[in-house]
């Protein structure tokens, strides 16, 4: 296996640095990104970790080297970086690990207009390419420039969102996990009739105070005690790119995403009668149920950013979630976007003089049980095993659009599905209570787990 197989993943570029991505890797991956894509113009952005300013250097020094011209948009969350690509017609790459601990890094790379590149669509070729070494350009290299591209993009995001700068003002605490919010909240929050308390804003790499991973729990423990202490009617948490958000209600409680996706697409189809609305397989049914109610149509896809972009072009769709806090929209580039999600967010709760709570209460219908992952042996016999367990029910219906689904005939359903980089089986439960759920859960992960 060479040092670029090991970290080239599904979706992007993420290892180690420096045992795994370096500089001279970078600079492999600019040269090939360009002289694959043919572009003669790119526009980089990068994180606040320690090595993100080197590793986009020597990218640009790689792109430059085979004739294109690089646009440095500096310091910047994945979305800005997104919206640089959109705006300025040219493909793109962010220099970001995500929500990883602090010795990793990562490249996202994207075609113009935030098109995706994952492996089915260009990563593995400019995988190889680099592998096998670049030919050299023949005419002459690329110059590098500045620019800065946060208040444009702060505007657009907020122009975006029907209501938010009417709303009622809003008390809001946000922890940007000493990630890229910590950058980009101020600048678009300028505009809103917000009372934001900051939480954890300088931006360090280091993670100090928790990792910037807002799915995990463990990670919102601070919020949710602030947002209590505080009496604010929401609080909101970025992971460390700011490409995800989670949201915590006035009481501190967790809001599911799923909840946040049956909301959007509430107000999007309101927006557009009709609209096609996109929601991965793991999501919960509320979302589905809800989108056909308001005379929308839902549209399932598999796990994971590159099939909800992929199938939001393909259908026209105006809005797209997922069950990790990634919300996409068409009209940012079909890109996603954790800024745009608390804009909707704010704009939703300031129309009305409710609580978040209590405006959230339409949307949650069922119980669900979170990602529980189980190590496997054997990831294929583990999935024929519940297979055979569950398909044979009376009024059971399957699918293996991503992995294995079961819908059973009480309202129950659950999704089991490999991991794409560890022998391990991810499952999603959801039923109509608490009781339910825990059966349903109980009995698959017993089978898992013989």
């Amino acid at each position: 296996m060479s040092r670029l197989e090991k970290i080239v993943k599904a979706y992007d570029i993420r290892g180690l640095v420096p045992e795994e991505l370096d500089a001279d890797i970078a600079r492999s991956l600019g040269a090939a990104f360009v002289r694959f894509l043919g572009a003669d113009r790119i526009v980089t952005a990068y994180d606040m970790r320690e090595s993100s300013p080197g590793l986009a250097a020597a990218f640009a020094a790689g792109a430059t080297a085979q004739g294109a011209d690089v646009i440095d948009a500096g310091l910047g969350s994945t979305d800005l970086l997104y919206f640089a690509s959109g705006t300025l017609g040219v493909p793109g790459a962010m220099f970001t690990a995500s929500h990883n601990p602090a010795r990793y890094n990562g490249i996202k790379l994207c075609r113009a207009g935030a098109a995706p590149v994952g492996q089915e669509s260009g990563l593995a070729d400019i995988r190889d390419l680099a592998d096998a070494g670049v030919p050299a350009h023949g005419g002459p290299a690329g110059e590098v420039s500045q620019r800065d591209l946060l208040s444009a993009y702060a505007s657009y995001l907020v122009d975006l969102v029907p209501g938010v700068r009417d709303a009622r003002r809003l008390s809001v605490v946000i922890d940007a996990g000493n990630g890229m919010a910590g950058l980009t909240v101020p600048e678009v929050f300028a505009a809103l009739p917000a009372d934001v308390t900051p939480m954890y804003f300088e931006l360090d790499g280091s993670f100090p105070n928790h990792e910037a991973n807002p799915i995990d729990p463990e990670n919102l423990r601070d919020l949710q005690a602030a947002v209590v202490e505080r009496g604010a009617d929401l609080g909101l948490a970025f992971d460390g790119d700011a490409d995800r958000c989670f949201v915590v209600d006035e009481r501190g409680g967790i809001v599911s995403p799923s909840v946040l996706t049956a909301l959007i697409a509430d107000r999007e189809i309101a927006r557009e009668p009709g609209a096609t609305v996109i929601h991965n397989l793991i999501t919960s049914h509320a979302v589905p149920e809800l989108v056909r109610e308001r005379g929308g149509t839902p549209v399932r896809s598999r796990v994971g950013h590159s099939f909800i972009k992929a199938t939001m072009a393909e259908t026209g769709a105006v809005f797209g979630g997922e069950h990790s806090g990634h919300f996409y929209f068409r009209d940012f580039w079909g890109a996603d976007s954790g800024m745009l999600a608390a804009l909707h967010v704010l704009a939703a709760l300031g129309s009305q003089s409710g609580t978040l709570s209590a405006l959230l209460a339409q949307y949650e219908r069922y119980v669900a049980s979170g990602e529980v992952n189980s190590e496997v042996a054997d990831v294929a016999s583990s999935l024929a095993a519940v297979k055979a367990e569950f398909a044979s029910r009376p009024g059971a219906r399957t699918d293996e659009l991503d992995g294995l689904t079961v819908e059973l005939d009480n309202g129950g359903w659950f999704n089991v599905r490999p991991s794409n980089t560890e022998p391990l089986l991810r499952l999603n439960v959801e039923a109509p209570d608490h009781a339910s759920m825990e059966k349903l859960r109980a009995e698959v992960l017993a089978v898992i787990r013989r």
